[in-house]
């Protein structure tokens, strides 16, 4: 069964830098990292100590209160450092790789002829835990909840980032057996988001079809929800990375946790823009080389990614990495209307909106700093939900737990924010915000 969903309000970004349709070997890295930062509201328990040898698969901590939720090595090697920040906070637990990965063995097992426990179990075991988020408050799974439904979305419509449909179209039969899996996990339905790219995966079982059309946010999995069952107080739903259902359904078909990731490396800075298999928390320098200090580095996509710095991991989740110019030049007089026409905006103060098929370059600038002021109906202009998000932020603000709840902020997730921090005028961090109220939520309300 297919249905249609048609994205109205928000913006398409047209920037210079997006990866060639090319899937290239990425180099072996002589170390990975796992970062308990990218779980949030996980606090890790070490099960290992440096030294220690371990197989790809083996669990290296789990959540301290959940244990069922394990973190397991992506790749066989040494445990060679646990890297910690201030109040001894475990940062990257560090695996010195093996030249070959030696994998521990789970045991094969069909997903779909497979009872539910078996199925949760071998996927926790495994450490494909990891993989499933939840909603609300867009943290990491509690495996004893059952969740009201699962969203898969392979809709990316953020500028500059990964195709999906290009990474998934070679894991057609895993993707297939992770949905499987995923069935076992929800009494009601998998829900799968595809659009062109994808097309080739209308015929999955196990799922409700979603063709998407419309501009970013509409590959955001937070806006598919609220589309098609949103979120009410009390319920929960799943949400799981398109590759890392293949990913599951791998452990499934293979019995073993083969922690592949494909990643676009994309940006006008890039000088080879293609896509790299690799391994999760693959080491930049190994896809990009060395860059210069006037080069930001994002793991992601440019709106939700985060920063590193050269020689530093990669995240766990994106499938994408960008690099885009520091916004460390100024221009004279940049503040008057129709100076420039080399930078986009979505105010007509630019002229930017006379130029439909330019590709623009991004930087990190800001062009100008936090001000006293909202402009009525610009958030709203690219927020698709039935949401006020201009209230909502000030209530996240304010910490009102009540006004939060009547705003909606079980339906929201900071990447739905992000054109908001792209187009405000008032240069709030829209994105940081909402994450401030969600982790209140989740303290207050649990």
């Amino acid at each position: 069964m297919s249905k249609d969903i048609r994205i109205k309000r928000g913006l398409t970004l047209n920037f210079k830098g997006e990866a060639e349709k090319q899937l290239v070997e990425a180099p072996r890295s002589r170390t990975y990292a796992i970062k308990p930062p990218d779980f949030h509201s996980i606090i890790p328990k070490m099960v290992l100590k440096e030294g220690a040898k371990v197989l790809a698969g083996d669990e290296l901590f789990f959540s301290k209160y959940t244990e069922e939720v394990r973190f397991t090595s992506p790749v066989s090697g040494t445990l060679l450092e646990i890297k910690r920040g201030g109040k001894r906070v475990i940062m990257e637990v560090i695996i010195e790789a093996d030249p070959v990965d030696d994998y521990r063995e789970f045991g094969k097992l069909d997903a779909a002829s497979a009872n539910a426990e078996t199925v949760k179990d071998l996927i926790y075991e495994s450490g494909c835990g990891a993989f499933i988020k939840q909603r609300p408050y867009d943290i990491v799974a509690d495996p004893k909840d059952t969740p009201k439904a699962i969203f898969v979305s392979v809709v990316s419509t953020a500028p500059i980032s990964a195709d999906l449909g290009f990474i998934l179209k070679d894991k057609v039969a895993a993707f297939q057996e992770g949905i499987y899996a995923l069935q076992k996990l929800t009494p009601g339905k998998v829900h799968v988001s595809i659009d062109d790219s994808s097309s080739y995966l209308s015929d999955i079982k196990g799922a409700e079809i979603h063709h998407v059309k419309g501009p970013h946010p509409a590959g955001n999995v937070g806006v598919q929800i609220h589309k098609i069952d949103p979120i009410n107080m009390g319920e929960r739903v799943w949400v799981v990375g398109a590759e890392d259902v293949a990913n599951i359904g791998n452990v499934f078909r293979t019995g073993r946790f083969i922690a592949e990731r494909t990643v676009a490396v994309t940006g006008s800075e890039a000088k080879d823009r293609k896509y790299y298999k690799t391994i999760i928390g693959a080491n930049s320098v190994d896809l990009i080389g060395n860059v210069t200090d006037d080069i930001r580095i994002i793991s992601g996509d440019i709106l939700t990614g985060l920063k590193i710095s050269n020689n530093q991991y990669l995240g766990i989740y994106p499938n994408t990495l960008s690099l885009i110019p520091e916004g460390n030049k100024y221009r004279m007089l940049g503040w008057l209307p129709f100076t420039y026409n080399n930078i986009h905006s979505n105010s007509r103060t630019s002229l930017s909106f006379l130029f439909p098929n330019k590709k623009f370059e991004p930087t990190t600038n800001l062009n100008g700093e936090e001000r006293a002021l909202v402009v009525t109906g610009e958030m709203e202009e690219v927020f698709p939900m039935e949401i006020f998000p201009m209230q909502l932020i000030k209530a996240c603000m304010a910490g009102d737990i009540e006004k939060m709840e009547t705003l909606g902020i079980y339906e929201v997730a900071p990447e739905d924010f992000a054109l908001i921090d792209y187009v405000n005028t008032s240069k709030i961090e829209a994105q940081e915000i909402i994450r401030l109220g969600l982790d209140l939520m989740i303290t207050e309300v649990g």
